[in-house]
């Protein structure tokens, strides 16, 4: 798995997480929503977290400055 996720990208993924749980956490979402916005958060969070997302490969995408 090579790097194709950069600095930014990984930030808003993380951002992005964290607004959920926050929301999630105030009972502002709930119910299958905030199930369904809870999984994709986690993948959020674990595809910043090894700078791969395997959406990225398939469409030939790049964020990464280095190779």
């Amino acid at each position: 798995m090579t790097k194709n996720m950069g600095n930014t990208d990984k930030g808003i993924r993380v951002l992005i997480a964290l607004i959920v749980a926050l929301l999630y956490y105030n009972d502002i979402i709930y119910g299958i929503l905030a199930y369904s916005l809870m999984g994709i958060s986690i993948v959020l969070l674990i595809t910043s977290l090894i700078n791969f997302c395997p959406l990225y490969k398939i469409s030939g995408l790049n964020t990464c400055k280095f190779k």
